[in-house]
């Protein structure tokens, strides 16, 4: 049975923050809220964690993960960018995006798209994943909680809940979120590509 955290929106009680951050790191997998709806969320590095994750969402190999970062500076340590690229996140972080990025070898090779070798890589503006992942003093791998028989991310915590229950650790409760899907750029290449136009505003990126 998951435990359940009632975690304020604008100001996330510390004490709550701490106890999922030190959930997070004996290995469990934790529902979070972002700017996009909620998320599955563990450490970096848990094989066991990371198979969980893909058994809920019932992923496919192949599947591009998420690296959930507090800010920009554990970008050269997980992902390959040049300067344009740095500034173009740079002035648009945080916020409603997702940038697809290829990664470094300390990125673990399951975690990386089969063949471009690619990770995404997001810094959200939600005041609690922010807050967690400042207590974490890490980024945290993610993925949307888009369950198999929707098309669409979870927004309503009390629902996941009663889905999800007995197959996480934690779910935070951090108010009822919209239908709000990020706006994924690849930044592979010199050009930047628009691969799904969502939230954020894609005109800095024309």
């Amino acid at each position: 049975m998951s435990q359940f955290f009632y975690i304020h929106p604008d100001n996330p009680q510390p004490r709550l923050i701490t106890q999922a951050m030190d959930i997070v790191r004996k290995g469990g997998v934790i529902v979070y809220p972002t700017d996009s709806g909620y998320a599955l969320g563990c450490k970096l590095e848990d094989k066991d964690a990371i198979e969980r994750i893909c058994r809920i969402r019932q992923l496919e190999s192949g599947h591009n993960f998420t690296l959930m970062c507090r800010d920009l500076s554990e970008l050269s340590t997980y992902a390959y960018v040049d300067n344009v690229a740095f500034r173009l996140m740079k002035n648009n972080t945080p916020g409603n995006y997702t940038f697809i990025l290829k990664g470094t070898k300390e990125v673990p090779r399951r975690l990386l798209q089969e063949k471009r070798k690619t990770i995404g890589l997001r810094v959200p503006s939600n005041p609690i994943a922010l807050a967690l992942l400042e207590a974490l003093d890490a980024p945290m791998l993610s993925t949307s909680l888009m369950l198999p028989d929707s098309e669409f991310t979870e927004s309503d915590p009390d629902e996941i809940k009663d889905r999800l229950e007995r197959q996480v650790d934690l779910i935070i409760h951090g108010g009822y979120l919209g239908q709000k899907p990020t706006t994924v750029i690849d930044l592979t290449d010199d050009v930047p590509v628009i691969v799904r136009e969502g939230v954020g505003d894609v005109r800095p990126f024309l």
